[in-house]
């Protein structure tokens, strides 16, 4: 079966710090070329440490102010 592996990378201490990033509309279209049923996961420090993703995962925030 194919599986989606995302490379998460470390790049600051606060979201201020982090290069480009896609948005919503991006990765939703990024991930339609995927069957449905694919398989995601994070894979971290060169596929040394992987993650899995679930709804519980997603975190939103409002706030306007800079996080540290």
């Amino acid at each position: 079966m194919e599986k989606l592996f995302i490379n998460a990378k470390r790049e600051g201490y606060a979201p201020s710090q982090c290069r480009d990033t896609m948005t919503i509309g991006e990765l939703i279209t990024h991930l339609q070329q995927y069957d449905e049923d694919t398989p995601v996961f994070l894979k971290h420090d060169n596929g040394y440490t992987y993650g899995s993703i679930t709804e519980w995962d997603f975190e939103e925030s409002y706030d306007n102010k800079e996080e540290e």
